[in-house]
C-alpha cells in the first residue's frame, strides 16, 4: 500500500509599503493565509514591521495613506524588528510538512517584497535562485489571477482592478489592512480550486513528464 502523499500548501499572502520599491522603501505589514490544495485554510500569520532605517517614503504612497486612516493605524500599530518578524515568519512556514508554494495577487508586487525581506532578514529565499541560500518554499509561485485565466480559459491578461463576487473573497472587504486581503485573496484561490476540481480531468499525467 502507498503511503498517503504529503499535502500541498498555499500560503496566500499581501503586504503593505510606504513605497513602490524594496530597495527604497519599506514593508509596513504582511499577512498569510494558509490554504491547504482541498481548499481547507489552515493557519494565518500577520505583522507590523518598523520601517528600515536605511529606506525613506514615497511621497505618492504617503498621499494615498492619509486617504486610507484606518488602515493606516493597522500598518503602524505596534511595529516589531524586520529581523524578528521575518525569522519567526521562516519559522511558521516550514513548520508545514509538505509542498510550500507562495501565493499573491499580483505575485510579482507581493513576491518581489517577500523575498527580499527573506534574503535580507532571514538568510532565506522566495524565488528559486539557489545562489542566495535556502529557499523558505520548496514549490514554484502561483500567481492568483493568472492561475484564474487557465481555470476558466481566458487568455485577456488579469488586472488587480478586477472586481469578483463578495462571495468568491468569503465577503472580506479589501481594507487595506494585510490580514483582511491575504483572507479575501485564500478565499478566491479556495473557489478557483473548488471549479478546477469540478473541470473534465486533464488527459496529461504530470506524474510522467520527464524532467
Amino acid at each position: 500500500m502507498m503511503a498517503n502523499p504529503l499535502p500541498t500548501y498555499y500560503f496566500v499572502t499581501d503586504i503593505e509599503t510606504d513605497g513602490p520599491d524594496p530597495l527604497k522603501h519599506s514593508m509596513l505589514s504582511f499577512a498569510t493565509v494558509v490554504l491547504r490544495s482541498d481548499g481547507v485554510a489552515c493557519g494565518e500569520f500577520e505583522a507590523v514591521l518598523a520601517p528600515r532605517a536605511d529606506r525613506s517614503t514615497d511621497e505618492r504612497t504617503m498621499a494615498w495613506w492619509q486617504t486610507q486612516p484606518d488602515a493606516w493605524t493597522a500598518v503602524t500599530t505596534n511595529p516589531e524588528a524586520p529581523g524578528s518578524v521575518m525569522r519567526r515568519f521562516v519559522e511558521w512556514v516550514e513548520g508545514f510538512d509538505g509542498q510550500r508554494a507562495f501565493a499573491a495577487r499580483p505575485v510579482m508586487f507581493d513576491g518581489l517584497w517577500i523575498d527580499h525581506y527573506l534574503k535580507v532578514f532571514a538568510d532565506r529565499f522566495l524565488l528559486d535562485v539557489p545562489y542566495w541560500g535556502q529557499c523558505v518554499f520548496n514549490a514554484g509561485p502561483l500567481d492568483i489571477g493568472t492561475y484564474m485565466l487557465g481555470v476558466f480559459g481566458k487568455t485577456k491578461p488579469q488586472s488587480v482592478s478586477d472586481k469578483f463576487p463578495a462571495e468568491w473573497l468569503g465577503h472580506h472587504p479589501h481594507t487595506h489592512k494585510a490580514i483582511d486581503d491575504a483572507r479575501g485573496y485564500a478565499s478566491l484561490l479556495s473557489k478557483l480550486f473548488e471549479v478546477a476540481r469540478s473541470l473534465p480531468e486533464n488527459p496529461l499525467d504530470f506524474t510522467r513528464v520527464k524532467q
